[in-house]
């Protein structure tokens, strides 16, 4: 079993809710997907899930006590970024300083990827809105053209309550929240438009904002994952720099 004593204390009470099952469905699928892109990470949740069995066994208030003193208070310390296998920040990324922000599942950003995200984000242009069958999505594209990003927000939310799995819905709703700097909102619903049938109009730019959205968040795994999927020129130059 691994040194208790390089996991953080944050990274402990993560892999805990894991364990205890308190993750919200969003969480859940975002830490299965941590799992199943590094055997690592996947080694320390099982030393963690011996360690919690280790502590369900201990009787002693001392002994309890003393465990926790084990771990650290600061979920950043200079050992993290000297070959630290069992650290969540060099397990995932590789790099010193990354910043992810799923649920309530976080990590620390690296300044190289945010100036990724600056040079190839582009705020989505829109759809026209020459077609009148549905006033509410096309006054909300209207609100999303002008820059008024809330209230295109307001609009799609009403309708995607009534149309939950509508790729389209899901799509614009991530953009915009991409467009009005709510990078981890954005995430579930491009996570959502992702799911549709290839013949989704979008389907090429849902995996290609998706993957910048996790590359600003700094998840630079999936972030090369989805950019892998999308069939655009954006996606096609991040992988060849990520290929360097």
């Amino acid at each position: 079993m691994k040194n208790s004593s390089n996991i953080s204390k944050e990274l402990l009470e993560i892999i805990e809710r894991f364990i205890n099952g308190s993750m919200s469905t969003q969480e859940l699928k975002d830490f299965n997907q941590l799992l199943e892109l590094d055997n690592d990470f996947k080694t320390t949740v099982e030393d963690v899930k011996t360690m919690l069995k280790i502590k369900d066994q201990q009787t002693s208030k001392k002994q309890t006590k003393g465990f926790y003193k084990e771990i650290p208070k600061h979920p950043v310390e200079d050992k993290l970024y000297k070959k630290n296998k069992y650290s969540i920040l060099s397990i995932i990324t590789g790099t010193a300083a990354i910043f992810i922000v799923v649920g309530s599942i976080m990590f620390f950003s690296s300044p190289e990827n945010s100036k990724l995200y600056a040079k190839y984000f582009k705020i989505y242009p829109g759809l026209p809105t020459s077609n009148k069958d549905n006033f509410i999505f096309n006054d909300a594209m209207v609100q999303y053209k002008r820059g008024n990003y809330n209230m295109a927000i307001q609009k799609w939310k009403i309708l995607v309550e009534e149309q939950p799995e509508n790729d389209t819905l899901n799509f614009f709703l991530g953009v915009a929240h991409l467009a009005n700097k709510n990078v981890p909102d954005a995430i579930p619903y491009l996570e959502h438009s992702i799911e549709a049938e290839d013949d989704f109009t979008f389907l090429n730019n849902a995996y290609l904002y998706l993957g910048l959205a996790y590359l600003k968040e700094g998840h630079t795994e999936l972030a090369k994952k989805n950019f892998s999927f999308s069939n655009t020129n954006t996606g096609k130059k991040l992988i060849l720099i990520f290929a360097d």
